[in-house]
């Protein structure tokens, strides 16, 4: 797994959610990143990366959370 793109990717559909056009769009880009934090996790944990922790964190984030525009604290 190239990590580096990753990490883009999570980055571009956090950051597509916080330009949004609606709620509906915005938490599609949400539910996006919050998949490729799980992968990126489940790579890490079958390294033994003790950076898998945060990226478990982010995976299991609280929707209702991510659906009312609070940000998740990291």
């Amino acid at each position: 797994m190239d990590l580096n793109h990753q990490y883009a990717q999570h980055q571009r559909a956090l950051m597509g959610a916080e330009c949004a056009a609606n709620d509906d769009d915005r938490l599609a880009k949400l539910v996006k990143a919050s998949r490729i934090a799980g992968r990126i996790s489940e790579f890490q944990h079958g390294l033994g990366a003790a950076a898998a922790c945060a990226w478990s964190k982010a995976q299991f984030a609280n929707p209702a959370t991510l659906a009312t525009g609070f940000k998740a604290t990291q």
